[in-house]
């Protein structure tokens, strides 16, 4: 009886999913449907908001030229920046637990930076470091850095204190703690880290891309918007959605991984 039951539960599961994925196919088929229809009874201006046929065709006049090379440097530049930005703001969190000093003189710093706009801190980071791809990727991790270190710092302060304790009272060394209790338990604070850090590298390397660039998606957008090719525009922002839709993908793989690696030890 039991085994009936969980087969209907898992083939009630297995229609859902199914039923998800159809809705959101068909949501966005309607979308675009309806997009393309508005803009042919002229509805809406297709100059301004361009449609579907015309981002399909300069899609396709993209990929002919070097729509490959855009998409490689804004992938390259997104990557490099966001592993940066995780590497660092874990160690950096690491080093603000295993110190309370240090983490009550940082507190306050950490709150401003985190409310500053990194934005505003383009021209000064081109002044630093140069003009050019070291620049943008300055920028992913200046905006990604920040929210990862007070994350990943959350996390490690809000773990089970009576885990802690017991370890101490058998004389469990800092370094033991962190290494057996405070990384393991916090495993999905990283794998969140990583899901937020996909898009804030993302805006990192666009608004570098904004500022000093002479290839990727953010150059195409500018480019597109400066000589009234909204088309152009449309099109990068797609790719660019597509981009970071695969990029959330990858991440949600490796959770799974983990989470399976988890339940076979």
């Amino acid at each position: 009886m039991k085994t009936n039951d969980r087969k209907k539960y898992l083939q009630k599961r297995r229609k859902n999913k199914i039923l998800v994925a159809i809705t959101q196919v068909f949501i966005l088929i309607a979308f675009l449907g309806i997009w393309e229809w508005m803009a042919n009874k002229e509805i809406i201006d297709s100059f301004i908001t361009s449609q579907p046929s015309r981002i399909w065709a300069t899609l396709t006049n993209l990929g002919a030229n070097d729509l490959v090379h855009h998409i490689q440097v804004t992938t390259y530049e997104t990557v490099v920046g966001f592993l940066l930005g995780t590497t660092l703001g874990i160690v950096i969190a690491i080093i603000l637990w295993w110190s309370n000093f240090l983490a009550k003189v940082a507190d306050p710093y950490l709150v401003v930076l985190n409310s500053l706009p990194k934005v505003a801190l383009g021209p000064i980071i081109i002044i630093w470091v140069g003009a050019g791809t070291q620049a943008i990727i300055v920028m992913a991790i200046a905006i990604s850095l920040i929210v990862t270190i007070l994350e990943n710092l959350n996390g490690f302060l809000r773990t089970d204190e009576n885990l802690i304790k017991m370890a101490k009272t058998f004389k469990a060394t800092k370094f033991q703690i962190l290494t057996k209790i405070i990384l393991p338990a916090n495993i999905s604070t990283f794998i969140s880290s990583l899901k937020v850090n996909i898009g804030l590298s993302l805006v990192g390397v666009i608004s570098g891309e904004f500022l000093v660039s002479k290839a990727g998606l953010g150059y195409l957008i500018v480019y597109g918007g400066q000589v009234f090719k909204l088309d152009l525009v449309m099109t990068s922002v797609i790719i660019l959605g597509v981009l970071a839709g695969i990029m959330y993908g990858i991440v949600v793989l490796l959770e799974k991984c983990i989470l399976n690696s988890k339940k076979f030890k």
